[in-house]
């Protein structure tokens, strides 16, 4: 029996499975937490993943591994191969203003047309600007410039040598400066960003290929193209830190407005992919402030009636990347003496997470994907409200897969991927799903349009 293992190196938690490489059968896995923030120093990762492979039993019978990450954050090093200064994750919007020079520096037209991409706080590039602006000794300093999945990958290469840095075309193509297309780096937008190109950049990897280390390691990908490979396909709406929408492609969108980013798959596709960056947690914030589980915060939302009396709840807590306003906050509207229950404000939130990815799911129909059905993942997928309030809101059938670790889980199946030499990875059936039907209610979405439109209109 030949095993193989995936990680998923997320914001939240390092997560590793091991599986057999032929059938996909898990055998064991581990995890160990992440420290919270949007800046993390990437020793943090290290430590972690060396304790969940510990849990995960070791790599001592394991022929292959791939690493899945957060994608987009910056991780500079030194000429040593030391880190320069604690990485900035996806979700730090400090860069929001050099992504909007960015994009007026070049149009956002241009950017879509050369990279798929329109720059937000989220991507790489925009997040080097903000360091040669406000860092420049910092930015002076910086020889090479990775990803976290990538710098992991390095770590377990243990060679020290920033010419051994790899990655894959996924996580590339999130950085704002690869041409997923031509399937290489754009010196120009480089030098845009960081003021220089002369940097490293990791060597760009084939969807089945590897290098050497403890044991064989894949090429790795950004999470969500993980979690593509580990659900096997469809249209996908996944519910973590960050609320993702995603499909397959043949063809890489060029959607000028943003929304839409046009990523690379890990399998030689394209992802294109919109994303909001408020999801799981605005049910964690919205229990925290009921003074309830999230188990009781389920219950309540579905006691409320859909549209919750008309209380509406937009959840930019964080910010938001869909649509791009970095500096928004949450807010409710609607609120009347007789509406204001928790039973309304619990379904305003379920409601409310849902309509950001919707707008998500309306914009990947725009680019031609088929949205007639919906594969629901993610941490906050367990709850029942959001599996019986998503069909309300999406209007098509939604179907949830068992609860697993999707993006260790297509690491994994990658990592298999390298030992067979095949053109395609394995066929591997992870997890029965459940299907989710209901009527659609317009007026949900109506009523958060209007309310999320007097952000747009100030």
């Amino acid at each position: 029996m030949t095993l193989v293992a995936g990680v998923d190196s997320s914001t939240q938690s390092c997560k590793v499975v091991v599986r057999e490489a032929e059938t996909g059968k898990l055998v064991r896995e581990g995890r160990a937490a992440h420290p919270d923030g949007t800046e993390v120093h990437p020793s943090h990762w290290w430590t972690a993943l060396q304790s969940a492979l510990s849990d995960a039993g070791g790599l001592d019978d394991v022929a292959a591994l791939s690493v899945a990450g957060q994608q987009h954050g910056m991780v500079c090093l030194d000429e040593d191969g030391d880190v320069v200064r604690e990485a900035l994750l996806w979700n730090d919007t400090r860069s929001a203003a050099a992504a909007a020079a960015l994009t007026d520096e070049l149009g956002a037209s241009s950017w879509a047309s050369r990279i798929g991409l329109v720059p937000v706080a989220s991507f790489t590039i925009t997040k080097l600007r903000w360091l040669a602006q406000h860092e420049p000794a910092n930015a002076k300093r910086t020889a090479a410039v990775c990803l976290p999945h990538d710098w992991l990958t390095w770590r377990l290469r243990g060679t020290g040598d920033l010419a051994d840095l790899v990655t894959d075309r996924s996580d590339a193509s999130g950085t704002g400066y690869f041409d997923s297309v031509a399937g290489e780096y754009v010196p120009d937008l480089v030098s845009l960003g960081l003021g220089r190109s002369d940097v490293v950049l990791p060597r760009v990897l084939g969807p089945s290929e590897s290098v050497s280390g403890p044991v064989r390691l894949g090429a790795g990908a950004g999470d969500n193209a993980a979690a593509m490979l580990g659900v096997g396909g469809g249209v996908v709406v996944s519910l973590g830190t960050s609320g993702v929408v995603t499909a397959t492609s043949d063809v890489r969108a060029a959607d000028a407005s943003g929304i839409v980013a046009g990523f690379a798959d890990a399998t030689g596709r394209y992802l294109p992919l919109a994303c909001t960056l408020n999801a799981a947690r605005v049910l964690d914030a919205t229990a925290r402030m009921l003074g309830v589980d999230l188990a009781r915060l389920s219950a309540l939302a579905l006691s409320a009636k859909p549209g919750a009396e008309g209380v509406v709840l937009v959840p930019y807590f964080e910010g938001e990347r869909t649509p791009n306003l970095p500096d928004a906050t949450g807010a409710l509207h609607g609120l009347t003496l007789t509406n204001a229950t928790p039973a309304n404000i619990a379904r305003a939130a379920v409601e409310g997470m849902l309509c950001g990815l919707a707008v998500g799911l309306d914009a990947l129909a725009a680019q031609g994907a088929d949205v007639s059905g919906v594969r629901l993942v993610g941490g906050a997928a367990a709850s029942p409200a959001v599996r019986e309030i998503a069909p309300v809101v999406f209007g098509v059938p939604v179907t949830v897969p068992a609860p697993g670790e999707y993006v260790a889980d297509g690491a994994a199946r990658q990592a298999a991927w390298t030992l067979t030499g095949d053109s395609a990875p394995p066929e591997w059936t992870l997890a029965e799903s459940t299907r989710h039907e209901a009527d659609a209610v317009p007026e949900i979405r109506a009523r958060y349009g209007e309310a999320a439109e007097r952000y747009l209109s100030r």
